[in-house]
């Protein structure tokens, strides 16, 4: 495969954002006289998002009562607090670095929403500047009509950058990311070492490929793309 460009998921992929929530969550159990939440615990549901944050804290779903007031007191919180202990996964800065030489473009295909995302990769360092600085295309929730698993939000990010989806690779550790991925007909690698609730799971998704740490995920692509 002639490689055009290399997609990401944020949260769990390309990023480590669970401390930050680990720390904001606990901060509002704390508040409340609550039991804090093992980092394990809540690790494994950050790529869930905020509902399911709000529900594994503190036992409510969505439509109950105070649920809707949790969630927003949560992402205030968050957005105050975005890049406190959120950092690349070790080894991605060197294949960022790989990439920009080879003018592999990058982008983020995320259901992060796009408010927490543009201050998250504005407020990340990368080479001194902010990772925003080094995305070629950041595709959220708000700039499409259907999020993923639908592959409209990839097709989005191909456009922008005016690359093949066919010549693209989509990184991701959710099952709705393979299933994006696929579904725009692109090469597709599971990040097993990501916000995962069990390493079986993984295997359910059919991704084309899987990395168990992210260190060894730049020898893949040098390998997939032959570059």
């Amino acid at each position: 495969m002639t490689l055009e460009a290399v997609l990401f998921d944020l949260d769990g992929t390309l990023i480590d954002t669970a401390p930050d929530f680990f720390r904001v969550l606990n901060r509002m159990l704390e508040e409340d006289g609550r039991t804090p939440l093992s980092y394990s615990d809540v690790r494994k549901t950050v790529s869930d998002g905020a509902r399911a944050l709000v529900k594994l804290a503190y036992g409510v779903d969505q439509g109950e009562a105070g649920f809707d007031e949790l969630r927003q007191r949560l992402l205030d919180l968050y957005l105050n607090n975005i890049a406190i202990d959120s950092q690349l996964f070790a080894g991605l800065d060197d294949m960022l670095n790989w990439m920009l030489e080879h003018n592999l473009p990058m982008a983020i295909v995320t259901n992060k929403p796009r408010l927490y995302a543009e201050a998250l990769l504005n407020q990340l360092m990368f080479n001194g500047a902010p990772l925003a600085k080094v995305t070629a295309s950041l595709v959220c929730p708000d700039d499409v009509t259907q999020r993923k698993p639908h592959p409209e939000p990839l097709f989005k990010a191909c456009d922008e950058m005016k690359v093949d989806a066919k010549r693209c690779i989509y990184v991701g550790d959710h099952a709705r990311d393979i299933e994006s991925g696929r579904a725009a007909g692109m090469t597709t690698i599971a990040a097993a070492f990501g916000y995962i609730h069990s390493a079986e799971e993984v295997e359910h998704w059919q991704a084309d490929w899987r990395v168990d740490n992210s260190q060894d995920l730049l020898p893949l692509l040098k390998t997939l793309g032959q570059l």
